[in-house]
């Protein structure tokens, strides 16, 4: 009889557990605001490049940018984004952070980094350094190889 495969020790099965580690932990610490890490990247965004447009944004933090859209939607509803079509090309969609949302991503990023820090906490601090490093390495080696 054939051998399954022996997924437990594959690096996709344990990056996809790591993943659902990171979102369960995020949701936990961040459970008043009611935002998801996709969210959270994206108001944060915002602050640093107010004015981005939707598809330059949506690659900057590694969203599908097909579905992109429903997510500003949904930030656009609690009133913490503003969209606007560009002047130059009315397609394109510019984005910029409402004062509501700006006080909400700096309200949240305490906890969001209780998150941080609960998600490497099995590790000591070198290791923590090491896992961090490797996963920019691992990203940026498939950085334009693989879609979001």
């Amino acid at each position: 009889m054939a051998k399954g495969f022996d997924f437990q020790h594959a690096p996709g099965h344990l990056i996809r557990r790591a993943q659902q580690v990171a979102v369960a932990v995020f949701h936990e610490e961040t459970a008043a605001f009611e935002v998801t890490p996709v969210q959270f990247a994206i108001l944060n965004a915002l602050i640093e490049s107010p004015g981005e447009d939707q598809v330059t944004l949506a690659a900057r933090v590694a969203f599908d940018a097909a579905t992109f859209g429903s997510v500003i939607g949904r930030l656009e509803a609690r009133g913490w984004v503003r969209r606007e079509a560009d002047e130059v090309d009315r397609r394109r969609k510019r984005l910029w952070i409402t004062p509501p949302g700006q006080r909400v991503a700096q309200q949240m990023k305490h906890a969001v980094a209780r998150a941080q820090a609960r998600i490497v906490e099995p590790l000591d601090a070198v290791e923590r350094e090491q896992l961090v490093q490797l996963l920019r390495k691992l990203v940026a080696g498939h950085e334009g190889a693989v879609s979001s």
